[in-house]
């Protein structure tokens, strides 16, 4: 794979965000919920694709982890959610798709995939295949509705064609 610098050096500062505003969390249930990871997931499959998306989302979560304000359960909701709104996007070239993907691989199959991670790695024996998909849900639904307005936003000013264009593979 041939390695892109500009996306390389866009998903580092994406990760460098995420960590920075990884202060910003709501309890919801049995988790955290960080909308401002989901509105860069959504961004990342948007101008970066799946593996740069996938990439950035995990990078965030190993960060917020080594330093505390983050948890486990970060990973699989996180990496997949980016992973699906990428796929979604470059399968149908259109950004909106970004959204469904993001709340599928966040909301439902992150929040499925977190029943491991709770009950083998983090001894929450209490915890059922559904538990997280309700609070990741209401995260990745409130990111996503950030991410529709800065992408609007992006969008009128001309700025996410100018993006795209510069973050192209040569």
């Amino acid at each position: 794979m041939k390695v892109n610098i500009k996306k390389l050096a866009a998903a580092g500062m994406m990760a460098g965000i995420g960590v920075c505003l990884s202060a910003f969390s709501i309890p919801v249930g049995a988790s955290r919920c960080f909308p401002i990871q989901h509105l860069l997931n959504v961004l990342a499959g948007v101008f970066l694709g799946p593996w740069y998306a996938a990439g950035f989302a995990f990078s965030t979560a190993l960060i917020r982890n080594l330093m505390g304000t983050g948890s486990l359960l970060a990973f699989p909701g996180s990496i997949v959610g980016a992973f699906l709104g990428a796929v979604s996007y470059r399968l149908t070239g259109k950004v909106w798709m970004a959204f469904p993907g993001e709340i599928l691989g966040t909301g439902v199959i992150g929040g499925m995939l977190c029943y491991p991670v709770a009950s083998l790695l983090m001894g929450n024996k209490e915890a059922a295949l559904f538990t997280y998909v309700v609070p990741f849900m209401v995260s990745t639904l409130g990111g996503c509705l950030l991410a529709a307005m800065v992408l609007g936003m992006l969008h009128k000013s001309g700025t996410i064609q100018y993006l795209q264009g510069i973050l192209k593979e040569t």
